[in-house]
């Protein structure tokens, strides 16, 4: 499964600015529907395209590695203990 940190990525960037930062605000500046962003925010496993990925990398200045990360199993199987 492939997971999106835009959670982690978006605090990061709150924290740096010291500022409020919206889906609304990331959605219009990255030029992605804000539906599409929530989905991407809060469903495991959506299936987004590569022209979302890209403008979210723009967004906040980072590579695909960066934000995605590839965890071993399916979305249906309980995420590996640590």
């Amino acid at each position: 499964m492939i997971r999106v940190k835009l959670k982690q990525l978006l605090d990061d960037k709150v924290f740096k600015e010291r500022r409020r930062i919206t889906l609304n605000e990331v959605a219009e500046q990255a030029g992605i529907s804000r539906a599409s962003l929530t989905r991407i925010a809060n469903n495991p496993g959506y299936n987004s395209n590569l022209e979302a990925i890209d403008a979210l990398c723009a967004y906040f200045d980072c590579q695909p590695c960066d934000l995605l990360e590839y965890i071993p199993g399916s979305p249906d199987e309980p995420p590996p203990v640590a």
